[in-house]
Order: C-alpha cells, then sequence, then structure tokens
C-alpha cells in the first residue's frame, strides 16, 4: 500500500468534470480520481478547515464515528473496476477491527475531517496513477485547481479574494499561452 495525500480538487479543463489529486509521499506519482460536484465540495471544505452551519454527509459520519468511540485507522483505495474505484475505511474500536466498503470520495472526506491516512493499494497505483509531471502539466493542475477555487469564493460571496485569484489566474494563462478564464 502507498501513502498518498490530498493535493487538491479541480476541474478537468477537458470534461469540465471535478478530480480529487492524491499524490504519493514523493509527489512522483498522482492517482486523479474524477468525482461530483457536492463530493468536490465536501473534500473541498475539508481541505480549507471550513465548518457548516449544519452538518454535511461526511461531517455526519465523523460525528457518528466519534459518537461511538470509533478511530479511523486508515482508509485504502482498494481496487479499480471498469473505471469504478473502491475504497474501504478501516475503523476500530479497541481490538476491534471494522471494515466498511465505501465510495473513494465518501472515504477521502471522512478521513480528512479526522485526520486520518489515506493509502492506495499497489496494484491500483500501477493500474491508474499517471507518473510525474511536465510543468506544463503541473501548471494546467494549479489552473484547474485555481478556477476551482475562484468559484468556491464566488460561491461564498468573498469577491475581494475571488478577484486575488481572477488575476493569479491571468498571469498564468498568459504565461502558459492559454484562452483567458471565461465567466461560467
Amino acid at each position: 500500500m502507498i501513502l498518498v495525500k490530498v493535493f487538491g480538487v479541480a476541474v478537468d479543463p477537458v470534461t469540465k468534470g471535478f478530480v480529487v489529486i492524491l499524490k504519493d509521499h514523493d509527489e512522483k506519482k498522482w492517482l486523479p480520481i474524477w468525482i461530483g460536484p457536492y463530493e468536490a465540495k465536501m473534500i473541498s471544505m475539508a481541505l480549507e478547515k471550513s465548518i457548516p452551519n449544519r452538518p454535511f454527509s461526511p461531517d455526519l459520519i465523523k460525528n457518528i464515528i466519534e459518537s461511538a468511540a470509533l478511530g479511523v485507522e486508515k482508509i485504502v483505495i482498494s481496487d479499480i473496476k471498469n473505471n469504478t474505484y473502491y475504497a474501504t475505511i478501516w475503523l476500530k474500536k479497541g481490538e476491534k477491527q471494522l471494515l466498511v466498503d465505501a465510495r473513494p470520495s465518501d472515504a477521502i472526506a471522512v478521513a480528512l475531517r479526522l485526520e486520518s491516512p489515506i493509502f492506495i493499494a499497489d496494484e491500483v497505483m500501477k493500474k491508474a496513477s499517471i507518473s510525474h509531471s511536465s510543468k506544463e502539466e503541473e501548471v494546467s493542475t494549479r489552473l484547474a485547481q485555481l478556477k476551482n477555487e475562484l468559484q468556491n469564493e464566488v460561491d461564498k460571496e468573498n469577491y475581494e479574494k475571488a478577484a486575488e485569484l481572477r488575476d493569479e489566474i491571468k498571469k498564468m494563462e498568459k504565461m502558459k499561452n492559454i484562452p483567458p478564464l471565461r465567466p461560467t
């Protein structure tokens, strides 16, 4: 198993879908997993340490785990079949261990809230990971991440921060020679 960290959530510039990017400890391999907009928001909120007024599903799961005096030992992205990823949440209570099937996006959102380690099975990393990207790919990934952050700031009506992000995006797009940001 390979320990990974959540690099971020981005918008895929081709499909316009959301993707969570997991990187190994050396940042030589990364695993993109396409997720839905709700799941992207749940992971982004956890990365930003944002606390909602009322609990969302991953917050509810976190609260149940803590109330039941369970611990999350780790989550493991254990398999990929027909382009669908599978994950397991490893719960522990005393000496008892319980493995719970989960969608990777849900497991990641819970793991981030509980600060639990995230692992990818070796076979999954071999099948689906991408080796260290070129500088251009890194810029593309960062641009997608910034655009996602921009949308989050607009949603929160934090227009000052949104303007800063917009300016940073424009600078990066000029450097990369890609079409400018269009409003969504």
